[in-house]
């Protein structure tokens, strides 16, 4: 799952969302330096991860992309899985999804100085380019692709992952579908779990 998926799995708790979003930045005991509710949404973070991983319809979308970008593969199933939550209505109808990016944007800057220093340089582009909103068009989620390129230290930039993900479009969507459901009820037990623990 990649920001936009793990900001709507934080249920509005900005200490939880503050976490969830930071986590991949946070290595090993780090997270002990941050405040309790935000090494929850750490943990949240992380168990929606094993969960996005082990999950069937990720291991099947996988199949699409590990050909082109090896073991990248589950980085650009992250960012699918991005979109259709984007342009799912059951899910942001209507204007709903630029009202979420506005709110997730404010909790995170309000929460600057908590932020690890690469955080604190990334979210202003986050916010500039409206990332969260922009998952939802073809030529966000293709800048999201550039993205992953970039950071990547064993694959070189290939137009075939973009290919890919329009190629098998609509198979892709089914899988969203499907994993969607089962991630949103498991880290919303995960969320009530981990609060009571406050």
């Amino acid at each position: 799952m990649n920001y936009l998926a793990h900001s709507y799995l934080s249920f509005g708790d900005s200490e939880i969302l503050v976490g969830n979003m930071i986590s991949d930045y946070v290595k090993g005991k780090k997270k002990f330096d941050y405040p309790l509710a935000i090494q929850k949404g750490i943990m949240l973070h992380r168990t929606i991860d094993t969960f996005t991983d082990t999950h069937p319809a990720t291991k099947a979308a996988i199949v699409f992309f590990k050909p082109v970008v090896g073991t990248y593969a589950g980085a650009f199933v992250d960012v699918v899985y991005d979109h259709f939550l984007a342009k799912d209505e059951t899910e942001f109808p209507g204007e709903t999804l630029s009202i979420f990016a506005s709110d997730t944007y404010k909790m995170l800057s309000e929460h600057y100085d908590l932020l690890p220093e690469r955080f604190q340089r990334m979210l202003p582009h986050m916010i500039n380019q409206n990332w969260l909103l922009n998952y939802r068009t073809m030529n966000g989620i293709e800048n999201s692709f550039a993205g992953i390129f970039r950071r990547a230290k064993y694959i070189e930039y290939t137009k075939e992952a973009f290919q890919q993900f329009e190629k098998y479009y609509s198979k892709l969507q089914d899988y969203y579908t499907t994993f969607f459901a089962d991630v949103k009820n498991m880290a919303l037990q995960e969320y009530k779990l981990l609060k009571t623990e406050l």
